[in-house]
């Protein structure tokens, strides 16, 4: 992993603190929405204590919940009229039969309206002045004021309108009823009218099958309806932007106060900053959505628990975008007992902004420091990478030169860190040209140094020679002659190096073709291939080059020589030229074994070999030939490599060449 991507992974690590400003906006947050719960509550109990001094009759048992009707009713028989009620109809009879029997009561100017659904498969009709109506399908009314009771029994032979009368005479409730009558393949439906001048107290519906017979006594219910008075009592006591309702046990309503609609923001929120605060500021508004609408039942999980006696509080989104509800309801108690409850609902869109607004800034903020740190440290890590690869390709460049500097290391001025280690990596590298330079020229050294005690050496077995020695005796001297022989050739080669030295570095340089050197040479390899298959590979073209060709071709026949001696009798040679943007390389490659991976990169130094028992003859090997493609290399501004090949079938050495510097005018006139 280089260094800018770990400085960029160090970066990234400061994104904990945009987490961390997240967190503390999360906790603001719900601090604040605590403290308005509280204050939420105070105020939904201290209406509830209000609105209980004011004594309200509580209905004593189960009632029938009495609609406010908006529209005009028509005595059909349809439930069309009824389509904005409908789902709050009430189910009356045993509770086996809860579903048999559903009734919605409404009241408008014209009178009290009662709408009956009966689910009953099975038909057997009659009308109501017929003597077996007792015993067919029918509906059982009984209507209640003031103690009196009356009651009707609703049945018709046929669809449509039909007139109920009442079993008793006089009174204060009608004597008779105008209703009708219509059936579906579920069953049947009853709707009739009950004049305002004789609305009832309680009224009570029971249904009669004549397929299941049983008792058809009815349950009597007292009539709660909306409360004006009460609501005018409550709107004097609702804060501002804030809505009440007060609803009985069943969670019917028994009155509303107030408005939710909150004073226009001249910065409304848009659709992303709604998202932001509902998915990573606001915890999840579980609050119920059936509160938000004007049903005459508040059929809500608030209002369930306040009625059971514990306070609770919710929060839901509001009508319009970025707004929040906030619920408090309450329970009311009359005598010790639960009789009804008070919910309490305040929308707020200053929190929702206030925390957007703390949350995009804390975003901007973080972002434009995040992007300047991130910058600062990116921009550092490529000056620092910059001057490490400077360091490593001066140390690269140092290793393949055995240890000599082309001048001062990179950074060696500089007063940090990576100053102390170039400097040390130059101390290092004047440690190792120091110790290659005696490598260099120990060779001329142990030459002139042993030719003296050599010289001694063959003239005492000169003067032995004329003796008369031993039979014996003789087999020694004629093995001391063969050692000092072959010393004598290692002293000359030893020699031989050091001219060689000193005959590079005196060439000349000249321009020619590298390509048609290089096919001449190979050209002269095929007589001493001996049998080994002979590849050369040369570029179409001409290879113009600056240098010196005697010194190329010696290089070139080291190479070839050290080729031929590991590849087998069967085996191949490859020798190649390659054009590059800077220079040329000269490639031979041949069967057989491979390098140790140990010697790769000592085998172009002085007096260093790996042949053994590949080498051919008795002829010591000191591993001058490709110190000399070195040097030659060198030369030419160039390096000398070594690899196996990547099939594993041999090796390949090669010359990288960039040319010898031409000589200025100048100097040449000075010549």
């Amino acid at each position: 992993m280089s260094l800018r991507i770990k400085f960029l992974l160090v970066a990234l690590s400061t994104l904990a603190l945009p987490w961390a400003g997240w967190q503390f906006v999360r906790q603001t947050e719900g601090l604040l929405r605590q403290g308005q719960e509280q204050a939420l509550l105070a105020s939904a109990g201290t209406l509830a204590k209000a609105f209980a001094a004011g004594g309200v009759a509580w209905p004593a048992s189960a009632v029938l919940y009495v609609h406010r009707l908006t529209q005009r009713i028509v005595v059909d028989g349809y439930a069309d009229d009824w389509s904005e009620v409908q789902s709050d109809a009430q189910a009356l009879g045993p509770a086996q039969d809860a579903q048999k029997l559903r009734v919605l009561a409404g009241e408008n100017s014209d009178g009290l309206y009662l709408l009956a659904e009966v689910r009953d498969a099975t038909r057997t009709r009659v009308d109501a002045s017929d003597p077996r109506a007792s015993s067919s399908d029918h509906v059982t009314l009984v209507l209640a004021r003031n103690g009196e009771t009356r009651r009707y029994l609703l049945a018709s032979a046929a669809p449509g309108p039909f007139e109920a009368r009442a079993d008793t005479p006089d009174g204060g409730l009608p004597d008779r009823l105008a209703a009708a009558w219509q059936e579906d393949g579920s069953g049947y439906r009853v709707e009739l009218r009950i004049p305002t001048a004789q609305r009832p107290d309680r009224i009570g519906l029971a249904v009669f099958d004549a397929a299941t017979p049983g008792d058809d006594s009815p349950e009597s219910r007292a009539l709660l309806a909306y409360d004006e008075h009460v609501a005018r009592s409550l709107a004097a006591l609702v804060p501002d932007r804030a809505r009440v309702r007060v609803v009985e046990t069943d969670g019917w309503l028994l009155a509303n106060a107030g408005t939710l609609e909150t004073p226009a923001s001249p910065s409304r929120e848009g659709w992303m900053e709604e998202i932001v605060y509902r998915s990573l500021i606001a915890p999840a508004l579980t609050g119920s959505t059936t509160l938000a609408g004007d049903s005459a039942r508040l059929d809500a999980a608030e209002v369930w628990q306040a009625l059971s006696g514990v306070a609770a509080t919710s929060w839901r989104a509001g009508d319009t975008r970025g707004e929040v509800v906030l619920t408090a309801a309450v329970p009311l108690r009359e005598g010790g007992e639960v009789r009804g409850a008070l919910v309490l609902e305040q929308a707020n869109r200053a929190l929702p902004l206030l925390a957007n607004r703390a949350i995009f800034g804390l975003a901007g903020a973080t972002l434009a420091a995040l992007a300047i740190a991130g910058l600062i440290l990116l921009l550092f890590g490529a000056s620092l990478s910059f001057r490490i690869r400077r360091l490593r390709n001066a140390a690269e460049l140092a290793v393949r030169t055995s240890g000599r500097l082309h001048g001062p290391l990179p950074l060696s001025d500089a007063d940090d860190e990576l100053g102390d280690l170039a400097r040390s990596f130059g101390k290092l590298f004047d440690e190792i040209g120091a110790y290659t330079e005696y490598l260099r020229t120990l060779a001329s050294k142990l030459s002139h140094e042993l030719n003296t005690p050599l010289a001694i050496v063959r003239s005492s077995l000169d003067n032995l020679d004329h003796q008369a020695l031993p039979a014996d005796a003789r087999a020694y001297a004629a093995r001391a002659r063969d050692g000092a022989e072959r010393l004598g050739k290692i002293v000359r080669a030893m020699s031989e190096a050091s001219r060689i030295e000193r005959a590079i570095a005196a060439a000349e340089a000249e321009d020619f073709d590298l390509g048609a050197l290089v096919a001449g040479c190979a050209e002269g390899y095929r007589a001493l291939a001996e049998g080994r298959e002979l590849r050369v590979v040369l570029p179409a073209t001409t290879l113009p080059f600056h240098g010196a060709p005697e010194l190329i071709a010696q290089a070139l026949d080291k190479l070839f020589d050290n080729a031929r001696s590991f590849a087998s009798a069967d085996g191949w040679i490859e020798i190649g030229l390659d054009a590059r943007e800077s220079g040329a390389e000269i490639r031979v490659a041949n069967s057989g074994p491979l390098l140790p991976a140990t010697m790769q990169e000592r085998l172009f130094d002085s007096l260093v070999s790996v042949r053994g028992a590949g080498g051919r003859g008795d002829t010591p090997h000191l591993g001058l030939g490709l110190y000399v493609v070195r040097l030659v290399a060198e030369l030419h501004r160039g390096t000398a490599s070594a690899r196996n090949l990547a099939d594993g079938g041999g090796v390949e050495f090669g010359m990288r060449l960039i040319g010898m510097p031409r000589r200025r005018m100048a100097e040449e006139s000075k010549e």
